[in-house]
């Protein structure tokens, strides 16, 4: 008997080791024989051959073959698998029809596997309406989710909520903790949120030169709103620094607009299964003077068409 148990394992340490040789030596070997491996159902063949279809690495760019092999790895449960199909019927593609519904669907079931950027785009179908009924208090469960997962855009999108009071209490101490934690890992539309709040002085004391150093980082990454607003803020700042003044007293801060962001266009995500950033646009430009701001209070089917 015990001589059966060491043969047992034995031969499962070697099949462990054939296993682990191939996840070592996949992506090394020819496309062809990435491609006969995922023909004979093997998943992770399956995702390197969408990847491979998806960028144009190696073989021809195509959008369709590349959800044809995501669709199989769908199949089998891969949670990587769904998210990325879901982005390419959010975005459409040569010889993909968009499919809000797919969408959604698909990112539904990588967001229950703990897939942190499907949960922060689940978070926008849902705040959005986008395949599935639009519901701001879903679409903050999701963003928190991801939020948790610490994703700075579904912190930033986390932050717009409570900054708009959609789906939960406004809240401007909240959007600032949040906009904070999104630009301290570098998003740039988190740096940019931050600034705008530091300008204000929205959940923080004002500080125009903390504002337009954020703006500046954040243009620095290509942000073009934040680059309008530091070049606006600059001027500002300067004749600060040298003719510092006394606000008067009992002027009531401005209360920011509701923003709507823009879904992720297919033009630009071309050549990358990377959606762009949610927030396509400064939420705090407008100016209003409306009433002051309240108290504190102390983010399968799986066949392309």
């Amino acid at each position: 008997m015990r001589k059966f148990g060491l043969a047992l394992a034995a031969v499962s340490f070697a099949v462990l080791m054939s296993l682990s040789a191939v996840a070592q030596t996949l992506d090394s070997l020819p496309f062809n024989k990435k491609l006969a491996l995922a023909k004979a159902g093997d998943e992770e063949a399956q995702m390197a051959v969408a990847d491979a279809y998806g960028s144009g690495k190696g073989v021809k760019l195509s959008k369709v073959e590349a959800s044809k092999w995501y669709g199989k790895a769908s199949d089998q449960g891969n949670a990587e698998a769904q998210f990325k199909l879901a982005t390419l019927f959010h975005e459409g593609a040569p010889g993909i029809k968009k499919s809000p519904e797919r969408a959604a669907k698909l990112y539904a079931a990588a967001a229950k596997q703990g897939h942190i950027e499907a949960e922060n785009w689940l978070g926008y179908c849902y705040e959005h309406g986008l395949g599935v009924a639009q519901n701001d208090t879903t679409a903050v469960e999701w963003y928190q989710k991801a939020a948790d997962g610490k994703l700075a855009m579904a912190e930033n999108n986390l932050g717009l909520m409570y900054l708009n009071g959609k789906g939960v209490a406004q809240d401007y101490r909240k959007a600032f903790e949040l906009f904070e934690r999104s630009a301290n890992q570098g998003y740039d539309w988190g740096m940019n949120n931050l600034g705008g709040l530091y300008e204000k002085g929205w959940g923080t004391e004002p500080d125009p030169a903390k504002a337009l150093a954020l703006y500046r980082q954040a243009a620095a990454k290509g942000n073009d709103a934040a680059g309008k607003s530091a070049k606006r803020l600059a001027p500002l700042v300067i004749q600060s620094e040298s003719n510092p003044a006394v606000e008067p007293a009992g002027g009531a801060p401005d209360k920011p607009t509701t923003t709507t962001t823009t879904p992720p266009s297919s033009a630009a995500t071309t050549g990358s299964i990377t959606p762009p950033p949610l927030s396509a646009a400064n939420p705090l430009a407008a100016k209003p003077k409306l009433p002051p701001m309240p108290e504190k209070k102390v983010k399968s089917d799986s066949s392309a068409e």
